[in-house]
């Protein structure tokens, strides 16, 4: 019998608008199938079965029948829960609101949906917010794949970002055999005004057992008074300013009180901060509270200021500003003596400390004119002329002290030369002049005009300049690199010195009475020359016998002379100044004294030699 139809069976079917798969019953042709058909495995098995013993190559397996991805992917969907954020803008009771919603991804078209489950009377449209379509994912045309899907990972669809964070079981075993690692759930975000609508309408609180009526009647017109600072110093500007704390114990509230100055250069307010009951610790969702606008209320303060956190002696901050309480009224004592127990406030003296004074320091001296002129420039913006004494210039006007002096020079022609020096008391100052003498091949007249002479070895910040005191017979006076020897004297100078003798030393007064016995003295006759004593050695001797009187019980008279001997190797009564100096520091002997640097002098031989013959004298009986 020759078949005629030819035709397969059809596998698919469609129910309820769903595709379905039917096993066929006959085969081509209308042939009836048999019943035992070998099972998927068995054919796996024969198909991958090899014979033992094979006849040339074996044929290649027939490739595998091709499945269509709408066939192979039928009725498999990928599901992720997840939430966007969605603003709220006109209403008083919630600012933002969580929408959670299911994306679904269809993996026979790889389309996608979104869709929110229905909540009763929400007042939101819910159902379908995207409806099933392939999604772009960028500008470039791309397109959402399952291969971006991911928990805990944001995508945006439409201008609307989604957060994933959990995924079914059959999208987390799927993603996984794809090698896909999945990054561990999350929980889902919950939207604050849904789950305030949850709590009960009515709140019951059970009332305080705290009568403000009767801290209202034991507690009026009863104040407690503190007397506090707040230090602002280390801001720019900023200053130390006083203030009154007030605590008014019948209902807890705080003033403050500005303490105004006279002429402080501030406006009279009185008030620094209106009485108010003061916060001490705000709840932790109360850093935004706009306390600008609104009165702060029980639900936004955890603690408040009460009469137990004003202490004397501890700071306190109130509205950002840190206050010291260093003081406070009898009442305020007696108070915390019968309430907390506290008797010994101490009272915190705070009063402004003087700060340490700058010393001035002066630039270099620059040379040019007197030095206090110069520092005239450093003391205001316009100098002004240095203040003179003007009782002492009127009372020693017209009062010159003169003196004869050598100049003290290497050169041969300058020993001849006389200089005249007038101190004036007045100003202090000191004029040269040298008188000229014919055929001296040397010009006189004016050697230095009248300008106050600095001392050598003083330096420039404290000029030491020359006084009346510093003027006798053979001292030697150093005016700007030249050396002067003072010679003679005025009448009217040993007056002055006469009169005011506290104002010289020994050695000073002594030359001068040296000169007046010289002057004294009767003319020597020619006879008598070889006979008269020299006055240098009486003067020596007189200055030996003042020194044996003043350094009688000094401890280096009996060992001195054999210490200058020790360095007097030739025996020649001469020794260098250098070791002279270094034995008189060795013994403790006086060197400093006037009449000891008198002596000095007269026994200095040259300029590095010292005859200690003559100087061991005076420490002798």
């Amino acid at each position: 019998m020759l078949k005629t139809a030819f035709h397969r069976s059809q596998t698919l079917n469609y129910r309820h608008g769903y595709a379905m798969a039917r096993r066929p019953t006959v085969g081509i042709g209308g042939d009836r199938l048999q019943v035992n058909q070998l099972s998927q495995a068995d054919l796996d098995e024969l198909a991958n079965k090899a014979p033992l013993l094979t006849y040339g190559e074996p044929k290649p397996a027939a490739p595998p029948n091709f499945i269509p991805a709408h066939v192979a992917f039928d009725k498999k969907v990928l599901r992720f829960d997840a939430y966007f954020q969605e603003d709220v803008s006109m209403s008083t009771e919630e600012h933002y609101r969580i929408r959670q919603v299911n994306i679904y991804y269809f993996l026979e078209d790889d389309s996608m949906s979104v869709m929110e489950p229905t909540v009763e009377n929400s007042g939101i449209l819910q159902g379908k917010l995207i409806k099933r379509q392939r999604l772009p994912k960028n500008d470039r045309g791309d397109h959402y794949h399952w291969k971006d899907l991911n928990r805990g990972i944001n995508i945006t669809i439409y201008g609307k970002t989604f957060h994933i964070v959990e995924c079914d079981r059959f999208t987390q075993e799927f993603l996984e055999s794809q090698g896909i690692e999945l990054n561990p759930p999350e929980k889902m975000a919950l939207d604050p005004y849904t789950e305030l609508r949850k709590q009960p309408l009515h709140q019951y609180v059970t009332p305080s057992d705290f009568d403000q009526l009767k801290q209202f009647l034991t507690f009026d017109k009863q104040v407690l008074r503190f007397y506090a600072i707040w230090d602002d110093t280390d801001s720019m500007f900023g200053e130390c300013r006083n203030y009154i704390i007030h605590y008014y114990l019948m209902d807890d509230t705080v003033e403050i009180r500005e303490v105004h100055e006279r002429n402080n250069g501030r406006d009279p307010f009185p008030l620094l901060m209106n009485r108010q009951r003061m916060p001490k610790v705000l709840v932790a969702n109360a850093e935004n509270f706009p306390q600008c606008v609104l009165e702060i209320s029980d639900q936004e303060v955890s603690e408040w200021y009460t009469a137990k956190d004003f202490i004397v002696g501890k700071p306190l901050t109130i509205l950002g500003r840190t206050f010291f309480i260093y003081d406070c009224d009898p009442f305020t004592r007696r108070y915390y003596k019968e309430k907390f127990g506290i008797s010994d406030l101490p009272r915190i003296d705070v009063g402004k400390k003087e700060p340490p004074r700058i010393k001035q320091e002066l630039p270099p001296y620059n040379g040019f004119g007197p030095v206090e002129d110069s520092a005239q420039n450093c003391f205001a913006l316009v100098p002004k002329a240095p203040k003179k004494d003007v009782i002492k210039m009127l009372m020693n006007d017209n009062k010159v002290l003169r003196y004869l002096a050598s100049l003290e020079s290497p050169y041969p022609e300058d020993k001849d030369r006389r200089f005249v020096f007038s101190y004036f008391l007045a100003t202090d100052m000191i004029s040269i002049f040298e008188p000229p003498v014919r055929n001296s091949g040397i010009i006189g007249g004016k050697f230095l005009g009248r300008t106050k002479v600095v001392k050598p070895h003083s330096s420039v910040e404290n000029p030491v300049y020359y006084g009346p005191s510093d003027f006798f017979i053979g001292a030697v006076i150093e005016v700007f690199g030249h050396r002067f020897i003072i010679r003679d004297t005025d009448n009217y100078v040993l007056k002055y010195m006469e009169s005011n003798a506290a104002q010289y030393s020994p050695e000073a007064l002594l030359s001068i009475q040296n000169h007046i016995r010289k002057r004294e003295a009767p003319a020597p006759e020619l006879e008598n020359k070889q006979t008269e004593v020299d006055p240098s050695v009486q003067e020596l001797e007189t200055l030996i016998d003042m020194i044996q009187k003043q350094l009688k019980d000094h401890p280096c008279r009996d060992n001195i002379l054999e210490a200058f001997q020790v360095y007097d190797k030739e025996a020649s009564g001469f020794v260098d100044k250098e070791d002279f100096f270094k034995i008189c520091d060795s013994l403790n002997v006086p060197v400093d004294d006037s009449l000891i640097k008198e002596l000095i002098r007269m026994c200095s031989h040259g300029e590095d030699k010292i005859n200690y013959y003559s100087f061991v004298r005076a420490f002798s009986n």
